[in-house]
């Protein structure tokens, strides 16, 4: 019998993707996303509230402007945690920032009124390592709240781009788009949840041209430049030619280049 993925090593590779470049100019671009999910999430004050895989905070900062405090920031990339505690102290928020991975959560059993994960969990390699661990801090009549990728929207294409042209992921791991797929995040969660509600929305980003996307995301998307690193300089043009490929099919504005890609939003209630 075939040894499943080595998912501690995939873990670590992607800690080294994400730590690089600087994720927290792209984070800038999805902030309303944090913001949507928390108005959905009703958080009220005093509660405690975790924003899991929190790169550089966007749950947790719009979290912490509803509890009045008790909002906890997790992730593995220390630099994108210090960009989090930098705009906290910018606007005088109580959020405390802790590194952890999403699969090993440093936290009691039920610590938190409400757990949150904006396209970080979706991430991780296990991915009912990670489910579990959602439910695990999360109160007994809590909520888990998560915006996640969809399968069949834009980025899942553009994550294919990147896998056609880097050889693609270890057999056996299951794609993270997955998690934007209703029956499969009910599948992970399974008897922890007693209720889910899911919303299909768009994340509009908006750039001067594919060219300034393509500069953009090569500068600070962790994946996209570990991709071109790893083509090199013979595999960097057609990695480019693809990528603008794919900004051209999917712009919706003839002014600039205007991105919908879709996420899903999901709100479940803890068992």
């Amino acid at each position: 019998m075939a040894d499943g993925p080595d998912l501690k090593a995939i873990t670590a590779a992607q800690q080294r993707t994400w730590s690089d470049g600087d994720f927290s100019m792209v984070a800038a671009m999805i902030t309303f996303v944090a913001e949507n999910l928390t108005e959905t999430l009703t958080i009220l004050p005093d509660e405690r509230v975790l924003d899991v895989a929190c790169g550089s905070g966007n749950g947790a900062i719009a979290a912490a402007r509803r509890s009045w405090g008790g909002a906890v920031g997790a992730d593995f990339v220390p630099a994108l945690l210090e960009r989090g505690r930098e705009r906290a102290a910018a606007e005088r928020l109580e959020v405390e920032f802790v590194e952890a991975d999403a699969q090993d959560l440093p936290f009691e059993d039920a610590s938190f009124d409400v757990v949150m994960s904006i396209f970080g969990a979706m991430f991780a390699p296990d991915q009912e390592r990670t489910a579990a661990e959602l439910l695990r801090v999360t109160k007994p009549g809590g909520w888990i709240g998560m915006a996640n990728w969809t399968p069949d929207g834009a980025l899942a294409d553009f994550f294919t781009i990147l896998v056609k042209h880097t050889g693609g992921p270890p057999p056996g791991t299951v794609p993270p788009v997955l998690w934007g797929n209703e029956e499969h995040a009910r599948k992970l969660f399974g008897d922890g949840i007693v209720g889910m509600r899911v919303e299909r929305r768009v994340s509009r980003q908006i750039f001067r041209s594919p060219e300034h996307y393509l500069d953009f995301f090569r500068r600070y998307f962790g994946p996209m430049k570990m991709a071109f690193e790893k083509v090199g300089p013979e595999g960097a043009p057609a990695l480019e030619a693809d990528i603008l490929a794919y900004l051209e099919k999917v712009n919706s504005d003839e002014r600039a280049l205007v991105l919908e890609p879709e996420y899903l939003q999901l709100v479940a209630v803890r068992a």
